[in-house]
């Protein structure tokens, strides 16, 4: 490949980027920004879903709840119930890292129930599957847009 080659594929690709950014910009444009001490409706709602998800976990431990016959090892349900409340005290509080790091989680989990559907064995496997796909992939979707306006810097002339 010659030279002359890879310098014209570099520049449809640099006027994509372009139109991009374009886009990406008129759509910030739109958003109104967030008043001071706001955050978008389903921050609020994943905030509480952390809480809950971390309540339900000590609750089912103080419960002696046992998995396949074994009691869940005291150490990680610690560490995810302190995971669960610093993601909401971070949402609550409309961190950004801490919605991208609920994020996080919301996609391996959604990627986790979607692998074990491929393997359900009955119509509760699927049941409880696809329940947990769904709340978790409209969660999922509206926090990317919720996130857009937490990074959203302040515009000039907005108040």
């Amino acid at each position: 490949m010659g030279q002359r080659e890879r310098k014209r594929r570099k520049q449809p690709v640099a006027a994509g980027y372009t139109r991009g950014r374009e886009r990406d910009e008129r759509i910030r444009a739109e958003l109104p920004p967030l008043a001071p001490g706001k955050r978008p409706r389903a921050v609020t709602v994943a905030a509480v879903v952390a809480v809950l998800l971390g309540a339900a976990n000590l609750v089912l431990m103080a419960a002696g709840f046992k998995l396949h016959g074994k009691t869940p090892a005291i150490g990680g349900v610690v560490v995810f119930t302190a995971l669960m409340g610093a993601a909401a005290v971070g949402m609550w509080r409309a961190r950004y890292w801490a919605v991208l790091g609920f994020e996080a989680l919301l996609g391996v989990t959604i990627l986790v129930a979607a692998i074990s559907l491929t393997t359900a064995s009955n119509w509760a496997a699927v049941v409880l599957c696809v329940g947990i796909i769904a709340p978790s992939g409209w969660l999922f979707w509206k926090l990317i847009r919720a996130m857009a306006r937490l990074q959203m810097p302040d515009r000039p002339g907005a108040s």
